[in-house]
């Protein structure tokens, strides 16, 4: 497969699944009170809702051709939160928050499963289809769990600290952006990725898939 079908190929993955991290943002926020996510028209599994511009396709793109196109991360569309509709803002934004990296665990464990089941060679593109989907998936999960404003994470911490401080933890999402940067120009994204998987592979005795695109 070339390298333009391949990414148009990994696009396409991606953004199914990062359709379903943003929907359990909305759906949990929605559970809890907030219908804003619902009145804003993305309660929904349609990608196209969720797609944006920059982090969507100008960001990964990016990545993908400065680092020469070992690795991408990005991110959907963030889903809209008023954390003052909610029942208990402070306490149910840790639950919004852990919403999304909560379908990406699900779907790498399905993945897993379907893997580990023996019903599909390391050598079969099924197989492969299987490794690329749960990659993605942990990709999303480990890089929306950085703990840095307004990543998934820092929602977690914020709901855990206490008001003084969680208000002065909250000021370095101006910073976040340049954060994410430097932490992906230096290689420590990339190499924390690497770890996790190669965690996921060592704990789960799972085999790499024996072709390519």
């Amino acid at each position: 497969m070339d390298t333009i079908a391949q990414a148009i190929f990994t696009f396409t993955i991606f953004i199914i699944f990062a359709t379903f991290h943003e929907y359990a943002h909305g759906w949990m926020a929605n559970r809890l009170g907030d219908s804003t996510a619902k009145r804003s028209g993305r309660l929904t599994l349609n990608p196209i809702a969720h797609i944006d511009i920059f982090w969507t396709i100008i960001l990964p793109a990016m990545i993908l051709i400065s680092s020469g196109g070992r690795f991408a991360f990005g991110s959907a569309k963030p889903v809209p939160v008023n954390p003052y509709w909610l029942n208990k803002p402070k306490k149910d934004m840790i639950w919004v928050g852990l919403a999304g990296p909560s379908t990406n665990i699900a779907w790498s464990l399905i993945f897993i499963i379907l893997m580990k089941s023996g019903l599909f060679s390391p050598a079969s593109p099924v197989y492969l289809l299987f490794f690329i989907c749960m990659y993605i998936n942990i990709i999303l999960l480990v890089f929306n769990m950085i703990p840095i404003p307004p990543l998934d994470g820092s929602r977690v911490v914020e709901g855990l600290l206490p008001d003084k401080y969680a208000e002065e933890y909250s000021k370095i999402g101006r910073y976040g952006f340049l954060i994410l940067m430097g932490l992906m120009f230096f290689g420590i994204l990339g190499r924390l990725f690497s770890f996790v998987i190669y965690l996921i592979m060592i704990i789960f005795s799972l085999s790499l898939p024996l072709r390519g695109f």
